[in-house]
């Protein structure tokens, strides 16, 4: 698999010149699997520019998983080309709700007053499915959703790809204040998606000291982030979802903590990044022993 980060900023975009580096686009991360094919997570701001960087066969067949309905998740959909081409199929894949169909609730933001069209006027092939509770398959990817801690209805995905496999929890506090070392896997949201994944991206939205203020908003601290991966045994670990007050200079100092930390949990071994916008990674199968 090859992943491409298109937006990596959490909750509101955050343009300017202290955030060119790490990027101030909201949520999207692109997805090649083995056989060329496309799938797209999440479809925060980040989406925009993905979609302008498609080639035609590409923008003609593409799976959107999202995570949930916050803002910063969505808001780039109005804006993604493969919505205007008449060619294409797209499917829009999420979180249930008892409340209202997915498409109704995408339709919400896709409507008077915050659109000039309704989701009925996209010339596209366009259709939304419930995310199943069990295993499906798009292409040669496995792929697998369960819900995690945040508010409102959300979703982690894990895709599974030959011997390579992806989990992304972009919005995510594991624990609620609680310690993540000492919980059993089974109190631990997001554990089973996670454990033993090739690439994990995670959350990492607050510094340690903010985390205290921010306590069941659904995100996570510097050190929680990290303890869930060690936990979790990933063999690779990306930070993500930055928050949009954190400068580049700020994320810089975040990094060099996250290492730290990471030595002391006997991580060092695994690799551990920051998540930068236009970032190209790519997953390998592990070395034959």
């Amino acid at each position: 698999m090859k992943l491409k980060i298109w937006g990596a900023r959490g909750s509101i975009p955050a343009p300017g010149p202290e955030t060119t580096r790490y990027g101030g686009n909201t949520s999207c991360v692109e997805v090649r699997l083995s056989d060329g094919s496309l799938l797209v997570l999440d479809a925060g701001t980040g989406i925009r520019n993905l979609g302008l960087a498609l080639g035609r066969e590409d923008a003609e067949r593409v799976n959107v998983l999202l995570t949930h309905l916050h803002l910063d998740h969505i808001q780039g959909l109005m804006f993604f080309t493969p919505l205007f081409n008449p060619n294409a199929e797209v499917v829009i894949w999420g979180p249930s709700s008892p409340e209202a169909s997915l498409r109704e609730r995408i339709g919400r933001y896709i409507s008077a007053p915050l659109a000039p069209l309704e989701v009925r006027e996209l010339p596209c092939h366009l259709s939304f499915r419930d995310s199943p509770t069990s295993d499906w398959q798009i292409g040669p990817a496995r792929i697998s959703a369960a819900s995690v801690t945040h508010r409102g209805p959300t979703l982690a995905y894990r895709i599974t790809d030959g011997d390579t496999s992806l989990c992304y929890i972009p919005d995510h506090e594991p624990a609620v204040g609680a310690s993540i070392e000492e919980l059993d896997p089974e109190w631990l949201s997001g554990y089973d998606l996670a454990c033993g994944a090739s690439l994990l991206l995670h959350d990492c939205q607050y510094r340690d000291d903010e985390y205290p203020g921010h306590v069941g908003w659904g995100h996570s601290g510097m050190s929680d982030a990290l303890a869930f991966a060690a936990r979790t045994e990933v063999e690779r670990a990306l930070l993500f979802h930055h928050d949009p007050l954190h400068t580049d200079s700020e994320l810089d100092q975040l990094y060099e903590q996250a290492l730290e930390r990471w030595t002391d949990l006997g991580c060092s071994t695994r690799p551990l990044e920051m998540a930068k916008e236009r970032q190209e990674l790519t997953i390998a199968a592990p070395a034959p022993v």
